[in-house]
């Protein structure tokens, strides 16, 4: 009945979590979730405010533009200056995105011949591997090691590989594991690229989740990145937009007009009200989103805390919402947490192979709840 396609595709990871909390929940059981990272915070309200303001407009009632409002391209633009350093032109190479997700799951459709190698960090966000697959591409795993800084090995990919290889998808700070890259890895990264003929896709998703005072770089910034790649952003983790779908991918020309002409042959633009609030986001105080850092701060270290001490070895992650850490089996140690502690954290297995002996906990929960959970731990055999 279904395409062969669909046969290859592994189950989506976070859709599998959902039911076995609902399974739980209509256990009776009081699950505490630390597994989707989805911010509990809410939307700003001025951000909501101008949602409301802008969806009274009759003229936001309309097909939106595919490529996105040029005001908020504009936006974008100007954003990235004031943040990174960085200039794009709005025009072309700017794209508005349904969430940087559409972009990631569309990017090798342009690019990507049925055959091609797609090179993705391991572990990663699933959807680089599911992307390739409906491209129909083969995708050569990046190990991502502890020892390594979670930096992948460029200079050990096979030849033969290389000399199909089309696309290469990698994200810092980085999902799932929290590691955070310098410059310099970028600039071997361009340089990677060009050597290559790769076109570099850097998911750059969580760069404003940051602790300590650390400030995460854009891989645009590294001299010829536009040449050679394009960067996926998103209002969903900075602004807790999550449901609100908004996104957008900055570049160079030619490669983002690339996704652009699959965007527009098989999906549609986000609705323009959105696109006005992301403006508002965008480009007014950002107070919103320290507030936020300092509230993810507060939850990091009491969770770290506590892990600790139960003995755990836990790093204290620079970024992200995510706590990485070291067990001796994934998916046991997922199962003995639900089933006997009522407590869902991701096996880093979901996320490729070389997550194994991991978990992950997305601290989106409040101070109170990651209290309980440090204690509803202590009461089992690790």
């Amino acid at each position: 009945m279904y395409a062969k396609r669909l046969d290859n595709l592994p189950p989506y990871l976070f859709a599998q979590i959902d039911k076995l909390k609902a399974q739980k929940r209509s256990e009776g059981v009081d699950v505490i979730d630390f597994g989707v990272g989805d911010p509990d915070l809410p939307t700003p309200k001025h951000i909501v405010d101008s949602l409301c303001d802008a969806a009274r407009d009759p003229a936001t009632h309309h097909y939106p533009d595919y490529t996105g409002m040029i005001e908020y391209r504009e936006a974008v633009s100007e954003w990235y200056k004031k943040r990174f350093g960085v200039s794009f032109d709005a025009k072309t190479e700017v794209l508005a995105l349904i969430g940087s997700k559409e972009g990631i799951a569309h990017v090798p459709e342009a690019f990507v011949n049925p055959g091609d190698y797609v090179l993705a960090t391991d572990p990663g966000y699933p959807v680089y591997k599911t992307s390739t697959l409906f491209s129909e591409g083969i995708l050569h795993e990046l190990p991502i090691k502890e020892e390594n800084d979670f930096l992948p090995e460029l200079d050990k990919i096979p030849k033969d590989v290389l000399k199909k290889a089309k696309l290469m998808f990698f994200g810092y700070p980085n999902n799932p594991t929290a590691a955070i890259a310098p410059l310099s890895f970028y600039e071997e990264v361009v340089e990677f690229a060009k050597e290559n003929n790769i076109v570099a896709v850097h998911d750059n998703a969580y760069s404003e989740i940051s602790f300590d005072g650390y400030k995460a770089p854009s891989f645009m910034q590294v001299d010829g990145a536009k040449e050679v790649g394009m960067e996926m952003h998103s209002l969903s983790k900075t602004y807790n937009m999550t449901g609100w779908r908004l996104g957008m991918a900055v570049g160079g020309e030619e490669l983002i007009a690339g996704l652009g002409r699959v965007k527009t042959n098989v999906d549609s633009g986000a609705f323009d009200a959105i696109q006005r609030a992301g403006i508002t986001a965008l480009t007014s105080s950002q107070q919103c989103v320290a507030d936020a850092c300092n509230i993810y701060q507060e939850r990091r270290d009491t969770l770290v805390a506590g892990l600790r001490s139960l003995g755990f070895d836990v790093p204290s992650p620079k970024a992200t919402f995510y706590v990485w850490m070291k067990v001796s089996d994934s998916m046991k140690f997922a199962e003995k947490m639900l089933n006997e502690a009522g407590i869902v954290v991701t096996p880093g297995v979901g996320f490729g192979k070389s997550g194994d002996g991991y978990v992950r906990f997305a601290i989106t929960r409040d101070v109170e709840r990651i209290k309980e959970a440090i204690d509803r731990m202590r009461g089992l055999d690790f």
